[in-house]
């Protein structure tokens, strides 16, 4: 921790920053082609996180290029607004299920009349859906 209180030596910091950055281009995101670099970097930091013991420094690492890319994703790959049933329906055509296969939700019946907006979800059924599908309740909302 006394490291953290050290005064910074701005005329070492610079150059160990910009020979940090050639050597990783780990920066702020600002186009696709970096974008995708960064997405290539962060998959290769994290398979060699999950082979290696040598790798345990790279946690800091793979937060920094995970939160670059979040940024960017944030600014520039936004989703669409989606109702809770557009999100079912997408999830269900993803996992190639049928109204049958939700029990979750109830019967065939059920299921039909939630996809056809006459239903609405309740909470149970929320959580039960957040459960197996491995996404946020707020998704079905």
């Amino acid at each position: 921790m006394e490291a953290m209180n050290a005064p910074i030596d701005i005329r070492n910091l610079i150059p160990a920053w910009e020979a940090f950055r050639q050597a990783t281009d780990i920066r702020p995101i600002r186009s696709e082609r970096h974008y995708r670099r960064m997405v290539v970097m962060l998959e290769a930091l994290l398979e060699q996180g999950a082979e290696s013991s040598v790798a345990r420094g790279a946690d800091e690492l793979i937060d920094v290029v995970g939160e670059l890319i979040s940024e960017y994703e944030a600014r520039c790959h936004r989703l669409p607004e989606t109702t809770g049933v557009q999100a079912l329906s997408f999830l269900m055509e993803q996992h190639g299920l049928r109204q049958a296969d939700l029990p979750e939700i109830g019967s065939q019946g059920v299921v039909s009349e939630v996809l056809a907006g006459r239903r609405a979800l309740n909470v149970r059924q929320i959580r039960a859906l957040a459960q197996r599908f491995g996404v946020s309740a707020a998704t079905f909302l």
